[in-house]
């Protein structure tokens, strides 16, 4: 008999439906509760077709993923646990109807509710569509569940922007979700798009406003449900679980780690001063995990919605300036393979200047080698990827420029209430030996596994080329520099006198 820790019991014989759960931080719970709370009963779990694949395609191809590889050799017998229905929060009942619908509302005990679009340049109906709407209609499928003991809600830690310090606490907002979603309804896309700036205010996009809004929605369910809000700061690769390192995307700082390795981006708008908020993705999973057991096990309901600040913990967090001058040096030890040119990029809060660095390295660039293509007749594509790392540049400033205060004790309250058994299992300890350096190491490193699919035995390689690329880029810039003054003093003169 396996002897299982209070988390664990906790799951024991439970069914837990996801959505969401082919995103990067859906996969990594989905692993975790397979691998960690082994006695669970059953996972269900929606998911679009794509790309002509059905489902259970997309399911299969999911479990060959390096992240599930400790499952496939030490539990396999768990991935058939996974029940996957053809599901879409963009429809009513999620697209589940029939003997999906009916499983699912009478089996289920905690759902969590992670489907959104991170689209922070996305226009405002489909944010509602997805965020706002798609949050109602998974809220409607919790409605009919007749055993459902926690609906735990994926928001953001950035979705207050407009207050100093964010506490654990839903705040109130002029605009009501129903009213919104009434809008999106009726009104065509032209003139929502037309009013969405005004609509958005205090907001920089339609991310961080959708998901206010969603919150109060969930809010306003709490007297009949047990709904419970969840908030992570920017999710970031894994510290230690289920790979050192993991990640699928390129949001955040992943993509600006590669964009600036591969030498693509130039220059960015970073105030340097100000603290980093980012959270490795199994610390976050096991505070979601950790969060329905916590809030069951208590013998009287709090008053309010419980809402938890999945933040990195102050002692921890370090300066932009920091992490920039980490990132160079770790960046010369696990350099990405065949970049544009040298990874130097230029930090700075100037938007003048920065402006000049993306007109003369970004633009001018990309169209001379889409010039260069045009003639050799091949596809032309850097404008293209500059007209992309232009938009994720430009919504990100909002977050890299401004300073952010959270409160997050219920979060560290998570780790502190649990026995030292469901510590062993589900790590959210801030007070690791492990560096920040050597998290980021590790994060460069999965970077170049599991996004650019980079060997690792080709990081000698890596290093000599980039080298190559130091060298031409003084080269380069010693030229243009040079040839700047040799024109200068021509056009005034001063050439003249010698």
């Amino acid at each position: 008999m396996v002897d299982l820790s209070p988390v664990q019991e906790f799951y024991k014989d439970k069914t837990v439906f996801i959505t969401g759960a082919s995103g990067f931080m859906g996969k990594v719970l989905l692993e975790k509760l397979l691998y960690s709370c082994h006695s669970l009963k059953e996972v269900i779990i929606i998911c679009r077709p794509k790309r002509g694949k059905a489902p259970e395609s997309r399911l299969e191809e999911m479990f060959k993923l390096p992240i599930f590889q400790r499952i496939r050799d030490e539990r396999p017998e768990m991935l058939k646990k996974v029940t996957i229905y053809q599901g879409d929060v963009t429809y009513d009942l999620l697209g589940l109807s029939g003997d999906s619908l009916k499983h699912v509302v009478d089996n289920t005990n905690i759902v969590f509710h992670m489907a959104a679009t991170l689209k922070l340049e996305g226009n405002l109906r489909d944010a509602i569509d997805m965020n706002l709407l798609g949050t109602q209609r998974a809220l409607n499928v919790a409605k009919q569940m007749k055993q459902l003991e926690a609906f735990v809600h994926l928001s953001t830690a950035f979705c207050n922007c407009d207050q100093e310090v964010m506490y654990e606490k839903v705040y109130e907002f002029p605009h009501k979700p129903e009213d919104l979603m009434r809008l999106a309804e009726w009104m065509d896309v032209k003139t929502l798009d037309a009013i969405t700036p005004d609509l958005l205010k205090p907001h920089p996009n339609t991310y961080t406003y959708s998901k206010r809004l969603a919150e109060i929605l969930v809010r306003d369910h709490y007297e009949t449900m047990p709904v419970i809000i969840a908030r992570p700061s920017i999710v970031s690769p894994a510290a230690y679980e289920p790979l050192g390192g993991w990640v699928d995307n390129l949001n955040g700082p992943t993509g600006l780690m590669i964009g600036c390795g591969k030498g693509v981006i130039r220059s960015v708008l970073v105030n340097q001063e100000n603290k980093a908020e980012v959270i490795p993705v199994d610390y976050a999973i096991n505070g979601l995990i950790v969060i329905p057991y916590e809030f069951n096990k208590q013998a009287k309901r709090p008053v309010n919605v419980p809402v938890y600040n999945i933040t990195n913990a102050d002692h921890r967090k370090m300066t932009m300036g920091t992490v920039v001058e980490m990132s160079k040096r770790i960046n010369k030890q696990v350099p990405f393979n065949a970049g544009l040119w040298y990874p130097d990029p230029c930090v700075t809060t100037n938007k003048f200047y920065h402006n000049f660095n993306v007109m003369m390295f970004h633009w001018l660039p990309a169209y001379l080698l889409d010039f260069l293509l045009l003639i050799l007749g091949q596809k032309r594509f850097m404008l293209r990827v500059q007209e992309k790392i232009s938009t994720g540049l430009g919504v990100l400033q909002f977050f890299t420029l401004n300073a952010w205060t959270f409160r997050s004790d219920n979060f560290a309250s998570l780790w502190t209430n649990l026995n030292e058994q469901d510590k062993e299992i589900f790590n959210m300890n801030m007070n690791v030996k492990e560096s920040e350096e050597e998290y980021m190491f590790v994060g460069a490193l999965g970077a170049r596994r599991y996004i650019l699919k980079e060997k690792d035995e080709d990081l000698d390689k890596a290093r000599f080329h980039m080298k190559i690329q130091k060298a031409v880029d003084i080269v380069c810039k010693t030229l243009i520099v040079g040839f700047f003054f040799y024109y200068l003093m021509k056009w005034t003169g001063v050439l003249a006198l010698f």
